[in-house]
């Protein structure tokens, strides 16, 4: 392979392994910055009027706060299709299709806040006995339905189909277990909204565990393009 040739698989290379970092830097922000100035994600067990009035009190910082981590979701979409490309089997193209929608849903879910609650807050708090019900609604059909069943369902999807893709193009077992157990305790999100014990905890503790293994992703991927 001449050196040109090896040069340009080691820039195509980059540009994911750099999404992927963005990605993980914006997703754990996001939620450190937001369980700090909104109490999130147990401020969505709250009464939906409680929730709007909390969300007015800190709107500048709440609507930042869910715009980094919607970016760092959506970013799961060009990390997901050069990923695809680096196999050519039925189980990675699944894995592309599951990314990338995963990726779209669950920034759609998460832009509802920056989108339709300020306005929702304004009106609740100009005595609107609408607003409460309109935001519990979109809460539940973008929130939980979208982002949240279907965020994290897909994103476990992508997630054990491409560990286990790359598994067989080489890349070691501990990687494709790291990954296996992450979408494991991510899935286990769907079902916190019946408050079923230890499934939000279940859920965060997969994404910390997502994001360590994003990071590997990123490492192994520079290596193997080496």
């Amino acid at each position: 392979m001449s050196t040109l040739t090896k040069s340009s698989i080691g820039r195509a290379a980059l540009l994911p392994r750099v999404l992927i970092v963005v990605a993980v830097v914006c997703m754990n922000a996001g939620f450190a910055g937001l369980g700090a100035v909104f109490d999130y994600p147990r401020v969505l067990s709250r009464p939906s009027a409680e929730v709007l009035a909390l969300f007015r009190a800190h709107e500048s910082a709440v609507v930042a706060w869910f715009s980094v981590l919607a970016f760092g979701a959506v970013l799961l979409v060009p990390i997901a299709l050069p990923a695809g490309r680096r196999d050519d089997s039925a189980r990675m193209r699944w894995a592309m299709r599951a990314g990338v929608v995963a990726g779209v849903v669950q920034a759609a879910g998460l832009l509802r806040w920056p989108v339709l609650a300020p306005g929702l807050a304004d009106r609740a708090a100009s005595g609107s006995g609408s607003a409460a019900a309109e935001f519990e609604f979109g809460n539940r059909l973008l929130g939980t339905a979208l982002g949240e069943m279907c965020g994290y369902s897909l994103t476990a999807a992508w997630t054990v189909l491409a560990a286990s893709a790359l598994r067989h193009r080489g890349f070691p077992r501990w990687f494709a277990v790291l990954g296996t157990a992450a979408a494991a305790l991510i899935l286990a999100g769907v079902v916190a909204p019946w408050q079923v014990p230890g499934a939000q905890q279940a859920n965060f503790a997969g994404y910390v565990l997502w994001s360590g293994w994003l990071l590997a992703l990123a490492a192994l991927w520079g290596h193997r393009s080496a």
